[in-house]
């Protein structure tokens, strides 16, 4: 009990030492303001986001996007980093314009929901080159999810027919709502046919959109889904390569937005559909390896998207022309998306400061942080 209650009285005083310590050095924390770092949790994503509107914010990122992705070549880029096991990947998305760098940490794990948790979460942090301190890290669980339907939309804004009315979606999960509205805001589309394999996920669709004033019919299966559609977009979860849709379901005129296979062994299109049409790509490095192009041989052809964006190469040239975007996902896309809402929440309570990177006074000094505390037993 003696020893108890010495080492109870020994916490104690290193607890009111380190309490005194950061208390003295509280105008040390405002003095070097400069290194706090911007930190959006999911709490104020979540009220930025709904104080916003999700449709509203997915029409600004593509302005954002579109920014970066017509300065593409001025990007350090590579391929994801990724640890694969049978359980799912674990992936670092990282990038830099060589002003600021800025990177994602993201895992897939497709059977996470019979678990109780989500197959995407996601984080990313800003960082200033000048001095690799990090400037800003936000949640990008949410953020994610609004990024990649942001840069469907984008790029269905020259590679879709413009007269395109009717989506269908082969996949009702996470993302599925994200994408309905991204196409409203790029196209004006109003009018989806659905289907997946899950009951639950299509009445979850259901409840959450039509609220918001689409007309949804469900199919009676993929095929019957993608009957007479302009705009097909495939999202399964599934880590396998599934053949969820065959080169005779696809139409003169389609735009294809397959955002389902985004890692090694894990694809959504029968092969020769790739063979219809024009593919189009993110960053072709990352998406040979991950994207449904993996089934292709390594010269097979495809268009980096940024060249469409940039008039350096042509998108859709007919109104029979099918496109496929063939995306994974890129670490660009998440760059623009932490900038937007950097940018966005600004001078708001939507963020707050952390001391994420410590500062001692003499930058030499670290070890005077932790000398503040009384030695044991002194």
């Amino acid at each position: 009990m003696q020893s108890l209650n010495k080492k109870s009285a020994i916490w104690e005083l290193s607890l009111h030492n380190a309490e005194t310590y950061c208390g003295a050095n509280s105008g040390l924390l405002q003095k070097r303001g400069r290194n706090m770092t911007r930190f959006v949790d999911v709490h104020n994503m979540v009220r930025w986001v709904a104080a916003q509107g999700p449709e509203s914010i997915i029409a600004r990122m593509i302005q954002y996007l579109e920014e970066d992705f017509r300065r593409w070549e001025s990007f350090d880029k590579t391929p994801r980093v990724a640890s694969h096991t049978p359980f799912g990947v674990i992936e670092l998305m990282p990038t830099s314009d060589h002003e600021t760098y800025g990177f994602k940490y993201v895992n897939g794990h497709p059977s996470n929901p019979a678990r109780g948790y989500q197959t995407v979460t996601a984080f990313g942090v800003l960082s200033d080159v000048h001095n690799g301190y990090p400037t800003f890290l936000a949640e990008m669980t949410v953020l994610t999810a609004l990024r990649t339907a942001a840069t469907s939309g984008m790029v269905a804004k020259k590679l879709a027919r413009p007269d395109s009315r009717m989506m269908a979606m082969i996949g009702t999960g996470s993302q599925s709502e994200f994408q309905a509205l991204a196409f409203r805001s790029a196209l004006g589309i109003t009018t989806l046919r659905v289907w997946d394999t899950d009951p639950a996920a299509l009445e979850k669709l259901i409840r959450n959109l039509t609220p918001l004033g689409f007309d949804i019919n469900v199919a009676a299966s993929a095929a019957d889904a993608v009957r007479g559609a302009d705009i097909i977009t495939t999202c399964t979860a599934d880590k396998a390569n599934a053949t969820i849709l065959t080169a005779d379901l696809i139409a003169p005129g389609v735009h294809l937005n397959a955002i389902g296979g985004d890692c090694p062994g894990k694809t959504e299109l029968d092969a020769a559909i790739l063979t219809l049409g024009s593919v189009f790509v993110e960053f072709a490095p990352q998406t040979r390896i991950e994207g449904e192009i993996q089934q292709m041989g390594p010269d097979f052809g495809v268009t980096e998207f940024w060249e469409v964006l940039g008039d350096h190469s042509p998108g859709r040239t007919s109104a029979e022309q099918i496109t496929i975007f063939d995306s994974v996902g890129f670490a660009i896309e998440d760059f623009s998306a932490l900038r937007y809402v950097r940018d966005a929440v600004a001078g708001t309570d939507y963020s707050m400061e952390i001391d994420l990177v410590a500062n001692p006074e003499d930058p030499k000094d670290l070890f005077s942080l932790v000398g503040a505390l009384s030695p044991v037993g002194s």
